[in-house]
């Protein structure tokens, strides 16, 4: 895509990963993604902010073919999808310095070919003049690396957050308005990515709504121009309230547990709870750390395998220990052939969860009349915590 004004000369660069599948080689792409990098020219300076992914660099490089000079290349964040160019950018404007926080100069340096001469950090709320705009530098540390700095200009009254309020989405529309997708995408962004850093988010949200801004330019997805919209939605997401929601991941071999999850789904809905159930042999993962944002309970459903639980099953345990989160109960429901220990491995495997165990329902075989009233008991206790 080619370069595209914002306002007043500023310029959005960069490259839409229209057929990205997989992020880090862990997290769903189902849209694509974005690599947004910003061109901000003043009356005596050029700042670039971010750059992009190395396999589309060929992309940025030509966008910045006709730009005669850049002063500060600004790297606010060191994953290399916004910083894997930087190398190349610096070796193409040989006068310009890399602007960093201090925490990010060491993994600069490890991460990438740049030299320390190149590098200048900046402070928590250090100033560059690029005459007549003035570019501040809000540190946002754990958004979700520790060294992660926001950029404010001033005078046009633009936030630069980088990966906070993003969204891994590939589209033509420069601006997000108010669409759902984007929203939808944004959310699924923050449970993969952003849900176990909910208490540091917090902070740094009171640190930006402090900021006089009317657009939003994060570098990956759309730019929100009713900021006011992602900025609730964080705060939503990050507080401690949850929502009257159960997320039940399950998988089921020959049955067995597909009947326990069905069985115990229509008595939680009965007792006016919502249910989401995520089929662990086709979900998308990223479905389901975007359910476990609201979700107040999580059952988690297995058949036996080698006397544990199935392997799909501990993965995505093993992920909602690892997103943490805000979920204040849990129970385990499945079957098994002669033997098991699922109960006890699914238990060690959430350390990082600080949920009240309502209890565990495993039928040998296929559910019997007492398995049935355990159930009934349990979707009694979830919907009272629920009230």
């Amino acid at each position: 895509m080619n370069a595209r004004e914002i306002r007043n000369g500023i310029m959005l660069l960069g490259a839409q990963d229209w057929n990205r599948r997989l992020f880090d080689s862990l997290i769903p792409l189902p849209d694509g993604t974005s690599y947004n990098s910003y061109l901000i020219p003043g009356t005596e300076k050029v700042a670039l902010i971010d750059t992009v992914d190395p396999p589309l660099e060929e992309i940025l490089m030509a966008q910045l073919e006709k730009v005669p000079k850049i002063d500060y290349v600004i790297s606010l964040h060191s994953e290399q999808d916004h910083s894997g160019t930087l190398p190349k950018v610096l070796n193409k404007y040989p006068n310009a310095r890399l602007i960093c926080s201090p925490k990010a100069k060491d993994m600069l340096l490890n991460h990438l070919d740049v030299t320390e001469d190149r590098i200048q950090t900046v402070d928590d709320g250090e100033v560059i003049d690029l005459g007549g705009r003035t570019l501040r530098f809000v540190h946002i540390p754990w958004v979700h690396w520790p060294e992660t700095m926001a950029a404010y200009l001033e005078e046009d009254k633009i936030l630069f957050p980088c990966d906070f309020l993003g969204s891994h989405i590939a589209t033509t529309k420069m601006y997000a308005g108010d669409r759902p997708e984007v929203m939808e995408a944004a959310k699924r962004y923050f449970g993969e990515i952003m849900m176990p850093f909910r208490t540091q988010i917090r902070g740094n949200l009171e640190k930006i709504r402090k900021l006089d801004f009317d657009l939003v330019c994060p570098s990956h997805g759309p730019l929100w121009d009713k900021p006011e919209l992602i900025i609730s939605a964080y705060e939503d997401w990050v507080a401690e309230e949850t929502k009257n929601l159960v997320v039940i991941p399950y998988i089921s071999m020959h049955g067995s547990t597909q009947i326990i999850v069905d069985y115990l789904t229509a008595e939680l809905a009965d007792r006016g709870v919502h249910v989401q159930l995520f089929d662990l042999a086709v979900t998308d993962i990223g479905d389901l750390a975007m359910a476990l944002v609201d979700a107040r309970t999580i059952v988690v459903g297995t058949p036996t395998v080698h006397v544990g639980p199935h392997p799909f099953v501990l993965n995505a345990v093993n992920l909602a220990n690892a997103i943490r989160p805000k979920v204040q109960y849990a129970a385990i429901v499945g079957s098994y052939g002669w033997a098991t220990r699922a109960v006890d491995i699914i238990a060690g495997a959430i350390p990082n969860l600080k949920v009240e165990v309502l209890g565990a329902v495993m039928a040998k075989g296929l559910p019997k009349e007492e398995d049935y009233q355990k159930l009934s008991e349990l979707a009694d206790a979830i919907a009272e915590k629920h009230k």
